[in-house]
């Protein structure tokens, strides 16, 4: 496509704000390769330094990713409104990452006794957390064995990880991240004008060697899952939260993130490597996968510190998260039936997984995903097998959203799969992995 109707005059911020207008009206789609500087500076008839500080200031705001030796693209996940292309009906959605909504509680019957509380109003004056939350959720922290010195109620994971980086670092500063690891953060820290720091897992989570050699690179920060990891499902071991434990004592000063997103429905005990030399460190714990992704809401834990400077911050503009919501899951994680309801979610959720994982091994495909909402495939090449799968009459994740340096691969979200389709899902892939075996690495 042509981009010269985007541009609006000769200057790099003109033709930066051209290629963000592309991107917003769909006309350069997420992902997609941009010209190389010379190229586009000649079809623009600029010059090639106004081209490459166009894209500088594009990737430094997420929109933009360099891409090495294949150039410049546009994010997967640009931050800005971009039309999404529909899915066809037919196609078995497997991509997405939901948790099952049949294995989410019913908010109706927790909103009924939230309204017959017939609270007052709360108004802009009164304090932004309900202490009837804050502790529930430092009950839930002290019975997992988790430092905890100070907490705060966000509007989701992301919200609170995107706050904790902005009270801490600033942009340029270096963030150590899993790789691969999961794609909101990825974006969100570019996003920040912050770089990204790859660290390898396996099924225990971060390779110590991987987070010491990002240590040495002049990490500010290091943001881990502990279970669930998305998309590989690792989970930190006893043994490897040690061996981290060893490896970050030498940087006490270290900022420390960990992204307990998916809870008590993750299949794994809650481990850290948070330890009581540890002078910065957020663990944040959203609701979203097991009381359901509209509620908005997750605990964030901390040090004093880096928690008063978060909730100074948040005062200044959301100022607190709606007290209905907060009032919602108090209501809904003092339910016993609740309580009932999420470990047959998490024992469902391990079914789901162990069944495509048993399907896959039977055709010979390796796998991963020992925890969580999915399963992790490595494939030689993700573009035929994802083509292949659309056919067949599935949507998968392409493993490029969550990436860095490590080897192409697919996600296939389990959630609500049931181990008789496994066996459907697990051909497709076998199948579409067979032409794909002599294809070039992505």
């Amino acid at each position: 496509m042509s981009l010269q109707k985007y541009l609006r005059g000769r200057r790099a911020a003109n033709l930066a704000e051209g290629l963000e207008a592309a991107v917003r009206d769909g006309a350069l789609r997420p992902g997609a390769q941009l010209p190389t500087v010379r190229a586009l500076a000649a079809e623009l008839a600029v010059s090639p330094t106004t081209v490459a500080s166009a894209y500088r200031g594009l990737q430094r705001r997420g929109i933009l990713v360099a891409d090495g030796r294949r150039g410049t693209r546009v994010s997967l996940a640009p931050p800005l409104p971009v039309a999404t292309v529909a899915r066809p009906e037919h196609v078995r959605d497997l991509a997405s990452g939901n948790p099952d909504p049949a294995l989410l509680p019913p908010l109706g019957p927790a909103l009924a006794r939230v309204a017959r509380r017939a609270d007052p109003p709360h108004l802009y004056d009164d304090p932004a957390h309900l202490p009837e939350l804050l502790e529930l959720a430092r009950a839930r922290f002290a019975a997992d064995g988790l430092r905890a010195d100070a907490l705060a109620v966000m509007s989701g994971a992301l919200d609170g990880i995107e706050r904790v980086l902005l009270a801490r670092l600033r942009a340029g500063d270096r963030v150590a991240v899993e790789d691969p690891g999961f794609g909101g953060v990825l974006h969100l820290v570019r996003a920040l004008g912050m770089s990204l720091l790859p660290v390898a897992v396996d099924d225990e989570g971060p390779l110590p060697d991987a987070v010491a050699a990002a240590l040495a690179r002049g990490a500010s920060a290091l943001v881990l899952t502990p279970r669930a990891q998305n998309p590989t499902g690792a989970a930190l071991s006893p043994a490897r939260a040690r061996e981290l434990r060893r490896v970050l004592r030498a940087r006490p000063e270290l900022l420390l993130i960990e992204d307990d997103h998916a809870g008590e429905i993750a299949g794994a005990p809650a481990r850290s490597v948070v330890g009581r030399e540890t002078r910065h460190f957020a663990i944040v714990r959203s609701v979203s996968k097991s009381l359901g992704p509209d509620l908005r809401l997750a605990i964030l834990a901390g040090d004093g510190e880096t928690i008063a400077r978060v909730e100074g911050r948040q005062l200044l503009g959301l100022r607190w998260v709606s007290h209905v919501l907060q009032r919602v899951v108090v209501e809904l994680w003092s339910d016993a039936s609740v309580a009932r309801l999420l470990a047959r979610a998490e024992a469902n959720y391990a079914e789901r997984r162990a069944a495509l994982l048993a399907a896959l091994a039977a055709r010979g495909v390796a796998a991963c995903g020992a925890t969580g909402l999915g399963v992790w495939v490595p494939v030689p090449a993700e573009a035929p097998v994802l083509q292949g799968l659309l056919a067949a009459g599935y949507a998968v994740a392409p493993g490029e959203r969550f990436r860095l340096q490590s080897a192409p691969a697919v996600r296939i979200t389990t959630a609500a799969l049931e181990p008789a389709e496994a066996p459907r899902v697990a051909e497709a892939l076998a199948a579409a992995l067979r032409p794909a075996a002599g294809a070039s690495v992505a």
